[in-house]
């Protein structure tokens, strides 16, 4: 007979919470295992994402084969190109610009600057259309700014106004843009070869792209003497803050809806405030706490109610 707890999980992995919930937490320790990374040996940030791409890259092709259809019709040179381009924006600029932020600035900081790409989708989205916000999401808006501002000066005031909180944040900052350029460009590409084989492919790309650009501006006879953290903590944003959180989103897409699996993903900077407190030792205060409250509120007032 199964314990309670055996139970619970069974009901969670069968209506998709539990893999909602893995995907968060796969996600959100992605800025964590980077700061870990940075501390294990004086890297820069191109040499650490071209270690994560380079074990990514096996773990994206396996997505894209498992999500397969044998009955689909190919990809046409237009779908390759177009695939080619989100793999630039989202998984090699978005990641770069991050990687970069993530030298100066605090992953719980990191982690509420990205988590409002969904805004910046929407002001886009209404640029592109001319259909301009209502009452309700630009009220929502300015709660999330409001949030970002509370945690940013709080940072700011921590660091004696240091310039290089700044310019992380702008970095950070350039990488949600370039997401939320990347979520624009899905669009019915997604709904025709699915978000698993979509994630797959394009993460494929963005691997060649970032490999590409270590093996032209980085040191790769650097990469055998570099201390076994940094190999531990690429291999770890790889398949534990990559693959396995985009697999097992996929799945809780599946099984409870993509506005029920987005609801859960607000978890996400909770959960990288906290890991980075526990595991960096990151200051943890009300004024974050507040900020992060703030982003997380309006943010969930912009999703919508059903699937």
């Amino acid at each position: 007979m199964m314990s309670p707890t055996q139970v619970r999980l069974r009901s969670w992995s069968q209506d998709g919470r539990l893999y909602a919930v893995l995907a968060a937490a796969g996600f959100s320790m992605k800025a964590v295992f980077v700061k870990l990374g940075y501390a294990a040996a004086p890297v820069d940030a191109l040499t650490l994402l071209a270690l994560r791409m380079g074990f990514a890259l096996p773990l994206f092709l396996w997505l894209a084969w498992l999500a397969r259809d044998p009955k689909a019709a190919p990809l046409s040179l237009k779908d390759g190109a177009h695939i080619a381009l989100l793999g630039f924006l989202g998984y090699y600029l978005s990641s770069l610009f991050d990687f970069y932020g993530l030298e100066t600035i605090t992953a719980g900081l990191e982690r509420l600057i990205l988590f409002l790409y969904p805004t910046l989708v929407l002001l886009f989205h209404a640029c592109l259309t001319r259909q301009w916000p209502g009452p309700r999401t630009l009220q929502a808006l300015a709660i999330c700014y409001l949030g970002l501002g509370i945690g940013f000066v709080h940072d700011l005031q921590a660091t004696g106004w240091s310039r290089d909180v700044m310019v992380g944040s702008v970095w950070v900052f350039a990488s949600a843009v370039t997401y939320a350029l990347y979520y624009l460009g899905t669009g019915a590409l997604v709904v025709r070869i699915g978000s698993m084989r979509l994630a797959g492919l394009a993460g494929s790309a963005s691997c060649v792209f970032v490999l590409g650009h270590y093996l032209v501006a980085g040191d790769p006879t650097s990469l055998p003497s570099l201390p076994p953290a940094v190999w531990l903590n690429g291999g770890l944003m790889a398949v534990v803050s990559t693959a396995l959180p985009i697999y097992w989103l996929a799945l809780g897409i599946q099984r409870m809806g993509t506005a029920q699996a987005a609801a859960v993903g607000n978890l996400g900077p909770v959960l990288t405030v906290f890991a980075s407190w526990l595991l960096l030792g990151e200051p943890l205060s009300p004024y974050q706490l507040g900020g992060l409250a703030l982003v997380i509120l309006g943010v969930s007032r912009l999703k919508p109610k059903s699937s």
